[in-house]
């Protein structure tokens, strides 16, 4: 099945890079990279029905890498629709191994691994090397598995002193292979490379521009929804408030939006949502009070995903509740985006496998007899923040730090009260506070505060006090598929924690998280 918003690209003619996914954890970034040339993307399984890769249209392909060996049987290969298209193609690190291979290539198993920094010696001169000078390129390599023969009618570009092959391509025809990973920062010239494959090689128009996206999804929900009703769970969260603008702006007052206050939110963040979609942007908004109905049912759960089942059970049972008093209601918006469906395998892939799961992603219950519009399904959350700023949302919803779906159910280690939501809304907003003071929010990607299932001595004056660890934890990077701890000054922290074990009685002792990703993850749950 081709997805809804892949259609109406169709009817536009609007020009498309597919990457065919092997599998690897930057997939996603080669699609972003590709966006951020004004081109569209899309990412679809290597085992995908190969009518949707002929429905798709791609002016051309890009083979990700990933974590299979060529040198083994039954690993993924690159599908003969491929081919059969006449297309130009790219092959990276895994998707260069395979098309060696079944190319009449040889790929063996190295003795000598390449995993980082590498530098490229340029053998030969490339239409993927235009506009780059340098006879070294400095790359990033991540790889077991090397190109030890060319394949017929391929001549080599580019080598390493570890590796004889990292860069070829086909004498006669566009099909290009890079060893090392170019949509990464961390090699330098990638974003000319793969600029000058898609314009050079492909000759795709730029015409994935945010103004014109805003005017043609306006279009299309009016289209879809006509005169109904649309129903909106609101968040405060940037993809719901992007959403909520969106519609609101294409059908005014049949927008109706509902806001679930689960109680796990930062400290004050309801009122801030009902006052900026409220008061501000004038929208029509239901608030449904079910503190005390989620910490019923989170009552005595400790284990983390666990907790995000009930969160999410229970958020669906009260948004249903409040969507069944209202009337005339036919579609139900949501702000699913790309990574959802992505990390969900909804892309029919025939091995999907479901990275994590998400409450927005996948249909509805059949009793709930709505239609879906999911105007940012297509998008990343770079994207989405564009278009929010075109929408002239506020800066502090559209920069607003990344948050859970499930709050602080997450982000409270153990089992969940109200004194603890409690403590931890209390330290989490003094560090947010105090890095807003200090002009570092905007420094740091996401910056927040855990509650820690121990406790610890501290001396408070002459007293003795054993009471609750919170752990502080700061991070930075680009696109959060890998990140490097925040190193704050330490007179900051010193003072966030000075001011959290003193102003919360309930807090001995305060801890920095140092850990960057991998090997830990963003979140602690």
């Amino acid at each position: 099945m081709v997805s809804d918003f892949q259609l109406k690209l169709d009817n536009k003619n609007i020009d498309t890079v597919l990457v065919l996914d092997f599998g690897s954890q930057y997939t996603q970034l080669i699609a972003r990279r590709i966006r951020e040339l004004e081109i569209y993307s899309e990412i679809l399984p290597w085992d995908i029905d190969p009518n949707m890769i002929r429905n798709l249209q791609p002016k051309g392909v890009i083979l990700s890498g990933g974590p299979e060996s060529v040198t083994q049987q039954h690993t993924p290969r690159i599908p003969e629709v491929i081919f059969e298209l006449d297309i130009p193609i790219l092959g990276i690190c895994y998707g260069m191994q395979t098309l060696a291979e079944q190319f009449g290539g040889q790929v063996i198993s190295s003795d000598k691994k390449e995993f980082g920094f590498a530098e490229v010696t340029i053998q030969e001169q490339s239409i993927l090397l235009k506009n780059i000078n340098e006879s070294i390129l400095k790359v990033w390599m991540s790889h077991g598995d090397c190109v030890s023969s060319l394949p017929k009618d391929f001549k080599l570009i580019g080598s390493t002193e570890t590796s004889n092959i990292v860069m070829m391509e086909h004498a006669s025809k566009p099909i290009y292979a890079l060893q090392f990973h170019p949509e990464v920062t961390h090699t330098e010239e990638g974003q000319n490379i793969l600029e000058n494959f898609i314009v050079e090689v492909c000759h795709c128009n730029k015409d994935w521009q945010m103004q014109h996206l805003i005017e043609n999804r306006i279009a299309e929900i009016r289209e879809q929804t006509g005169n109904s009703k649309v129903l909106l769970g609101l968040s405060g969260g940037v993809d719901s408030s992007v959403t909520a603008a969106l519609l609101s702006k294409a059908i005014g007052e049949q927008l109706v939006c509902v806001f679930v206050d689960n109680g796990l939110l930062r400290k004050g963040e309801a009122d801030e949502v009902m006052d900026t979609f409220e008061s501000q942007m004038q929208l029509n908004v239901i608030k449904a009070d079910a503190q005390e109905t989620f910490l019923r049912h989170l009552k005595g759960v400790e284990d983390p995903e666990q907790k995000r089942k009930v969160i999410g059970r229970t958020f669906i049972d009260v948004f249903d509740a409040e969507a069944t008093k209202l009337e005339n209601i036919s579609f139900l918006a949501q702000g699913t985006i790309y990574p959802d469906v992505i990390e969900s395998s909804i892309s029919e892939s025939k091995e999907a496998r479901v990275i994590k799961s998400h409450h927005n992603v996948g249909g509805l219950p059949e009793e709930m007899k709505l239609q879906l519009v999911e105007p940012l399904r297509d998008l990343f959350k770079d994207e989405v923040r564009k278009l929010g700023a075109k929408l002239d949302l506020p800066e502090t919803i559209l920069n607003r730090h990344p948050f859970p779906g499930p709050g602080l159910g997450v982000r409270i280690l153990g089992s969940i009260c109200k004194q603890k939501i409690m403590i931890l809304q209390e330290a989490d907003a003094i560090f947010i506070e105090e890095l807003h003071k200090a002009d570092l929010y905007n420094s740091v990607s996401q910056a927040f505060a855990v509650f820690l299932p121990i406790k610890s001595v501290g001396v408070v004056g002459d007293e003795r006090r054993y009471s609750e660890v919170i752990a502080l934890r700061a991070v930075e990077t680009v696109d959060f598929m890998t990140a490097n701890w925040a190193q704050l000054p330490h007179e900051f922290l010193d003072l966030v924690s000075r001011r959290i074990v003193n102003e919360i009685e309930e807090v001995s002792r305060v801890v920095y998280d140092i850990s960057g990703k991998p090997p830990a993850t963003i979140e602690w749950e």
